[in-house]
This record gives structure tokens, C-alpha cells and sequence, in this order.
């Protein structure tokens, strides 16, 4: 996936950056064509836009008819709308799990969420598209904090707990959003406004 989008996803998370990723080793799209595509002629805007779109949801794990319910419900909620997708993103529980550095890439966040290892309030949570409000604290539940994946995450400072809208504690496998993030708050380099483009047409 990171060869057909042109650049690292980071899709297991930390590891990404002790481990050669494949576009490393073949710097071109995957197939038999690969290559030869890199030498055609300029992508069209819709090809651009599909792109972008297509390095989004994969980098967060989403299948398509998700991806496309969480835009129009960021696209009626006012304000921008691509700075809402992202923030809409980034609010999701699995998403919060990796960020709060309890699992070491997104997919494994959503497996530890699915398979009832994570709570929320004190209550298990087990929908990875909850939406985590201010406040909430995020924890691993007290008979899962010895599962080798969790351990290893925290080990070795997996996620980004050191977001400045995030609080967590990695001894007592705690955390929570201090406040709902701004665009601005999320590294992500991406260009969200040519999703905006191609869902308008």
C-alpha cells in the first residue's frame, strides 16, 4: 500500500521506522507495470484526488462506505469540512488506543478494541469507531495489561502520548483527550482539502 500511494502510511506504527519499508527497497507502484507507470504522462485532478483519498483512509484503516459516512457527517457539521474529517478521524477510539501509545500501529488498536481489552469510563468499549469526547478517560482493562502486543507498544513509547490534547500515564495504562484537537494539533501530512474536491463532484 505504501508503494501504490507513492510514501510510507506507517501502517505498524513505530516499527516503520526501525524496519525498511518496501518502498525503500522498489521506489515505484506495485505490478508488473509498476515501472513503466512512473514514466507516464501527469496524473489527471480526479486521479490526484482519488489518490489522496485512497492514502487517507488507508493510513486510519477504514473501508470505503466508512470513510465515505464519516465525510458527510463531517461535511454538515459547519466549519471546514476536510479540518472535520481529520479531527473525526483522529476522535475515534482505535485511533485514540494507538495514539496513547497502547498498541503499536492502528490495526492492531482495533483489534485490541474489537476483541474487548479496552474500556472507557470503566465501562469495555468494543466499537472502534466510538467517538471519544474531552474528558473520557481511555484505559486497557486491568485482566489485559499483560498481553504481550500492549506491552510491547508501551515499551517502546509506540503512538504519540505526547500530543498536547492527550494525557497518559504508560504505568498505569491510562489516558485521555484533554481537549478535542484542532487540524492543526494532528501531524499528518496530507492534503484533506482534495478529498473535500472529489466527494463534491
Amino acid at each position: 500500500m505504501c508503494r501504490r500511494e507513492g510514501q510510507k502510511l506507517f501502517l505498524k506504527g513505530k516499527r516503520c521506522h526501525t524496519e525498511k519499508c518496501a518502498i525503500e527497497r522498489r521506489n515505484y507502484p506495485p505490478g508488473q507495470h509498476g515501472m513503466s507507470r512512473m514514466r507516464r504522462r501527469r496524473m489527471s485532478d480526479y486521479a490526484v484526488q482519488l489518490r489522496e483519498k485512497q492514502k487517507v483512509r488507508r493510513i486510519y484503516g477504514l473501508q470505503e462506505e466508512q470513510f465515505r459516512k464519516l465525510f458527510q457527517t463531517s461535511s454538515r457539521g459547519g466549519g471546514i469540512t476536510g479540518d472535520n474529517l481529520i479531527v473525526a478521524l483522529e476522535t475515534r477510539l482505535d485511533n485514540m488506543v494507538y495514539r496513547l501509545g497502547f498498541a503499536p500501529s492502528r490495526k492492531s488498536a482495533r483489534q485490541l478494541v474489537r476483541h474487548r481489552h479496552i474500556e472507557v469510563e470503566g465501562a469495555i468499549v468494543n466499537i472502534p469507531s466510538f467517538e471519544v469526547k474531552p474528558g473520557m478517560e481511555i484505559s486497557v482493562k486491568s485482566s489485559s495489561r499483560d498481553l504481550p502486543l500492549v506491552k510491547e507498544a508501551v515499551e517502546s513509547s509506540a503512538g504519540d502520548g505526547t500530543l498536547g490534547w492527550i494525557s497518559v500515564d504508560h504505568k498505569k495504562l491510562t489516558g485521555r483527550m484533554v481537549e478535542k484537537p484542532t487540524r492543526a494539533d494532528v501531524p499528518l501530512a496530507v492534503q484533506e482539502q482534495l478529498i473535500v474536491e472529489l466527494y463534491s463532484k
